[in-house]
């Protein structure tokens, strides 16, 4: 199965142990994962900014992230309303990579999700 994670969850899966990191491990051992640059972005930036991660375990884990996953790069936007503007980001690239889970939190994401052709 090709999955997809939003920034949350990853910043989770890193950050604490739990269902995130559970899910996380899963889709590394079992399944294809799918990374976006919009995500891997944002995900170096919460990592170092808000969470004080040292840079060099950020690049390990960007590192780990590129070489597990398919990381897709600009996607095509896709033309949905929703309020935060970088989640149509994570979607274009969860559909490009051709995702069949978007794994995420994100009440916005979900009801958009739901609605998109992920495969």
């Amino acid at each position: 199965m090709r999955v997809a994670f939003d920034t949350n969850v990853l910043v989770s899966a890193v950050a604490t142990r739990g269902l995130c990191a559970d899910v996380f491990n899963i889709v590394l051992a079992e399944h294809e994962l799918i990374i976006g640059e919009t995500v891997l972005a944002e995900l170096k930036r919460v990592l170092r900014e808000k969470m004080r991660v040292p840079t060099e375990a950020v690049e390990e884990f960007e590192t780990l992230l590129r070489q597990e996953g398919s990381v897709v790069g600009k996607a095509k936007t896709l033309a949905v309303a929703i309020r935060d503007k970088s989640d149509v980001s994570v979607l274009s690239e969860a559909v490009a990579g051709n995702a069949e889970v978007l794994v995420t939190g994100d009440r916005d994401l979900l009801e958009i999700a739901a609605a998109l052709p992920l495969q």
